[in-house]
């Protein structure tokens, strides 16, 4: 049996930057995976360019049962700071709208600076190694791992899960964090899928004949807005601004559109004084892609010029199209989920070394815990600051 400091389980982006963070400070750390290579998921972020984090970080961009738990490890290590590591490398980057910030080149180059960042800290980086039992006695917390999962054992007083959530099993995701964090006697909030695309029901058939059709929307459930393109598809809505609210989206919630969300209002009936002529279809037409607008039409029953239809039907068409109602049936799930919401409750943790409560030596970090950011690079800031905050009480 071979001993260490701590043992990562996951190479994930928490993974991979915890075991680099406590390796750098002398501690000796084993990090495993069962994948064949390390940062499978990172590859794939951002269209293969990785959006590694938001300048606009800040504790209100996510979600957790306990709101204030994350302020504390995302005020430790900043989007800033992140930054500036990526610049010691060389990595070329661009930030797109919202604060985002992207590799000019490829995602692997993420993988690579921090695969780099553990070999300077001499981290025992061990892919393609399945999991057999894991136990905690003595003070020591001994994991079974190898080809067929218990050829060989390692132990430590430390145990970090970053194994993330069960989003995109495509990838080999799985709810091992949940399962390894009940044995050891922590709660689990109820994972679900997030920034997924939500279904609709055979009634909203019109508009799935718009699949592929997008436009720019405020997309509204509950107290959550967010102003982004909305994509039509052939099972219901995506695109960014639905991606974000579906995080905010439970079972039985209306999700309503804004459309031509720049438009003021009363901006249909001053058009009527302005321009009598105008057809309704060609008003909607203006700022909407034709399939869309024709649609719209459609569904609001409204056709002819504007100077023939009164003041009430266009007041009436503009409140529709500023609220407009979906009623998701539900989500594509976690296959086409980009994270999870929920996970280990932050309760069981604290929030300044991400170390278990009630059971010593025991860590978890990044997707594997209750807090989900926005899209956007949001969710690789929380990694990289749960993981520098429990690499640093390792």
């Amino acid at each position: 049996m071979t001993q260490y400091d701590a043992i990562v389980l996951g190479a994930g982006a928490a993974g991979l930057f915890c075991a680099a963070t406590a390796g750098q400070r002398g501690r000796r750390v084993l990090l495993l995976d069962h994948a064949a290579e390390a940062g499978k998921k990172i590859v794939i972020s951002g269209g293969g360019r990785c959006n590694f984090t938001n300048v606009h970080t800040a504790p209100d961009r996510y979600l957790s049962s306990n709101p204030h738990f994350a302020k504390s490890a995302l005020s430790r290590y900043t989007a800033a700071d992140f930054l500036a590591l990526v610049e010691s490398y060389g990595i070329a980057w661009h930030e797109k709208t919202l604060g985002q910030l992207f590799c000019d080149g490829s995602a692997r180059q993420i993988v690579a600076m921090l695969l780099e960042e553990c070999a300077k800290g001499a981290v025992d980086v061990r892919c393609g190694a399945a999991l057999g039992d894991i136990d905690h006695a003595d003070g020591l917390y001994r994991v079974q791992y190898g080809d067929t999962g218990g050829d060989t054992v390692a132990s430590a007083p430390a145990l970090v899960i970053a194994t993330g959530g069960p989003s995109i099993p495509k990838m080999g995701a799985t709810g091992f964090a949940y399962d390894l964090a009940r044995k050891f006697g922590l709660k689990i909030v109820q994972p679900r899928p997030a920034l997924v695309p939500l279904t609709l029901p055979g009634d909203e058939a019109l508009f799935r004949e718009l699949s592929g059709v997008s436009t720019e929307i405020v997309a509204r459930c509950g107290k959550a807005a967010f102003r982004e393109a909305a994509l039509f598809t052939h099972r219901g809505l995506s695109g960014p601004a639905i991606l974000q609210i579906s995080s905010y989206w439970k079972r039985g919630d209306t999700v309503t559109a804004q459309f031509l969300p720049d438009r003021a209002d009363g901006w249909l009936r001053e058009l009527k004084r302005e321009r009598p002529r105008l057809s309704f279809r060609k008003a909607l037409g203006d700022g909407l892609p034709d399939r869309l607008a024709e649609a719209l039409c459609e569904r609001l029953a409204l056709e002819g010029e504007l100077g023939a239809l009164t003041d009430k039907a266009l007041g009436a068409a503009e409140a529709r199209l500023a609220r407009w109602p979906f009623l998701p049936d539900g989500s594509e799930g976690f296959a086409k989920a980009e994270v999870t919401a929920g996970g280990i409750d932050t309760a069981e943790l604290s929030s300044k070394t991400m170390e278990a409560k009630r059971a010593p030596g025991l860590y978890a970090i990044g997707e594997a815990v209750d807090v989900t950011g926005w899209l956007g690079g949001y969710n690789f800031q929380w990694a990289w600051a749960s993981a520098r905050a429990a690499g640093l009480a390792i």
